[in-house]
């Protein structure tokens, strides 16, 4: 019975009824509409590239979802939903979305960041953040007076870190009894810095240091020279951000050569300050083993905005040059 099934098969093919070669090439046949083996390979691409791959005992699923997909598919087209003016405008925007994701993936192809690229930059990385590392603590408030009361105390014996983490306007490390963890001077603004590098292990400024955000207290825990990473631990780092950077630069450079018109009763004013938000990175920075410090904390003589650089919500700002950045 199943010889006599498969002579059928390949007679009804020959005689063209069912073209064996489409049937290979196709993984369903919906409502007379082949379906392409191929959108199997695509989904399943794309499950790989999500950090799925796909085993052979997901096959069933897949063809499962294409046939699915082809059957809601085919429905919305007899419904009409395919001529209408918001099906064409998405599938317009996903078309842009598409080629303009490819054109990207392209550059990056043919401008790739070379070894001598990433020790060039590593090179800067170290020289702005070489030397010495303070581990500081500090005490700031917003007037003199209050600072020069504060200081009065702790010559009576008061403790550092218990007035810190009570009348310290820096929520940040006040709550750490002052601890500003260990940093680079360059981290911080520089009446702080200066002020601090004068210092040694466990001397205290004779008179508060007054900075735009107040009046600061500051006491050096301890020193040491700067604890940087190899650069083999932060080769893929540094590479993956040289390749936003010229990214960003290449996206100006198209919109700059890019001859744009006005239309009649439009207006288009274009701001000065740079490319579009969209496709704007950060500034080059290094995750270091140290302090999370962004731009805003550093130029408040590291006040923190309390948000470790690289969680999801990002920190306050674009790194400063020397500042650290927690893995």
């Amino acid at each position: 019975m199943k010889k006599q099934l498969l002579q059928a098969v390949a007679a009804a093919a020959l005689l063209g009824a069912i073209p064996l070669a489409a049937m290979a090439q196709n993984a369903a046949i919906v409502n007379g509409k082949p379906v392409p083996k191929a959108r199997m390979d695509v989904l399943a691409q794309q499950l790989a590239a999500a950090g799925r791959p796909v085993t052979p005992e997901m096959q069933g699923q897949l063809r499962e979802e294409i046939v699915a997909r082809e059957v809601f598919m085919q429905e919305a087209q007899k419904q009409g939903l395919d001529a209408t003016d918001d099906y064409k405008n998405q599938l317009e925007l996903a078309r842009q979305a598409i080629l303009i994701r490819a054109l990207f993936e392209n550059y990056r192809k043919t401008s790739p960041v070379s070894d001598a690229d990433v020790k060039a930059e590593y090179d800067k990385f170290v020289a702005a953040n070489g030397g010495k590392e303070f581990k500081a603590r500090h005490i700031l408030v917003e007037t003199e007076d209050q600072a020069k009361k504060i200081m009065a105390d702790l010559k009576k014996g008061a403790k550092f870190e218990d007035i810190a983490k009570k009348q310290s306007k820096d929520p940040g490390s006040g709550a750490n009894g002052g601890d500003l963890d260990w940093a680079n001077p360059a981290s911080f603004v520089p009446e702080f810095s200066e002020a601090m590098i004068k210092l040694k292990k466990g001397e205290t400024t004779p008179a508060p240091i007054k900075t735009q955000f107040g009046y600061h207290i500051i006491r050096v825990d301890d020193i040491r020279q700067a604890q940087l990473p190899k650069l083999e631990e932060v080769q893929p780092q540094i590479t993956q951000q040289l390749q936003q950077q010229r990214l960003q630069k290449y996206q100006e450079e198209l919109r700059a050569k890019a001859k744009v018109g006005v239309a009649p009763g439009r207006s288009f004013r274009q701001k000065k300050s740079g490319p579009r938000a969209a496709f704007s990175f950060r500034a080059l920075s290094i995750s270091r083993p140290s302090g999370a410090r962004c731009a805003r904390c550093a130029s408040t003589g590291s006040v923190r905005c309390g948000r470790p650089a690289s969680s999801s919500s990002g920190c306050c700002g674009t790194r400063a040059r020397g500042a650290a950045s927690r893995p």
